[in-house]
């Protein structure tokens, strides 16, 4: 039962994720140019954002917890995972591409959001750079979710344990 849940909780926090990460980038980022022609982005910056950011780098925590948690408890194990061994390799490119996207979450992209949306300070061409960083590790993430979740998906369903 223990494991049913873990999965169940990975696979939720993981939609949570992926879709906030979507939004993020197909969204939020094509219409927030639009919103500030008519001065209506502040709504956006000020309400929105922030808390889909929190929502967003929580679910990573999560996802990737779980997902550790069920790799070691359900017995492929997470050192063979991330080591690509025997039946754990398929799994562990996902598991890498997961981790990859976690770091970029938590090291580039809060704290460079934190900078752009004024909850810490910082001078316009800090803004501009830390917008800069931000945007593009969110789109690497978005490109490495593709994979990401081809692999994590495939594992359990079809593709070969073993490349």
């Amino acid at each position: 039962m223990e494991l049913i849940i873990a999965r169940w909780l990975h696979i939720l926090a993981g939609i949570t994720w992926i879709g906030l990460l979507y939004y993020f980038n197909f969204v939020q980022a094509v219409a927030l140019p639009k919103a500030k022609a008519d001065n209506t982005a502040a709504g956006i910056t000020k309400h929105i954002a922030p808390q889909a950011l929190l929502w967003f780098r929580w679910a990573a925590v999560v996802t990737w917890i779980m997902g550790a948690y069920y790799l070691e408890r359900g017995g492929i194990g997470l050192g063979n995972a991330f080591l690509f061994k025997g039946t754990a390799a398929v799994i562990g490119i996902g598991a890498w591409l997961g981790s990859i996207m976690l770091f970029n979450v938590w090291v580039l992209i809060w704290p460079n959001q934190k900078k752009v949306l004024g909850l810490v300070p910082a001078d316009d061409a800090a803004k501009a750079k830390a917008a800069r960083i931000a945007f593009l590790a969110s789109r690497t993430n978005t490109m490495l979710s593709f994979p990401m979740l081809f692999f994590m998906i495939t594992s359990a369903h079809g593709l070969p344990h073993t490349m």
